[in-house]
């Protein structure tokens, strides 16, 4: 896998912990077990596009007065959706 900082091909598929701000902007919860990618030629871990859109749109798709202030990344993934879709996502 190529890293998208340093274009080399040492990435890898792992997992590290986020800090994600909650879309009203009050307070921020912690995820751990996120998937991210991990190069070992520049040190960096990054999300995926598409990892960021998911937890994106989960957050807005859940009631996040119900979240605790750390969770997994499979825990939020799993939790009750109160909408069907993310209407602010045009993509």
């Amino acid at each position: 896998m190529i890293c998208e900082w340093c274009e080399v091909s040492h990435a890898t598929h792992a997992t590290n912990t986020v800090y994600w701000e909650l879309p009203d902007g009050r307070k921020v919860i912690c995820i751990t077990e996120t998937p991210c990618v991990r190069c070992t030629a520049c040190g960096m871990e990054y999300q995926t596009e598409e990892t960021t859109r998911a937890i994106e749109d989960q957050l807005f798709l859940i009631d996040t007065n119900e979240l605790n202030k750390q969770l997994t990344y499979k825990e939020l993934m799993y939790k009750e959706r109160i909408l069907k879709r993310n209407y602010f996502n045009f993509s």
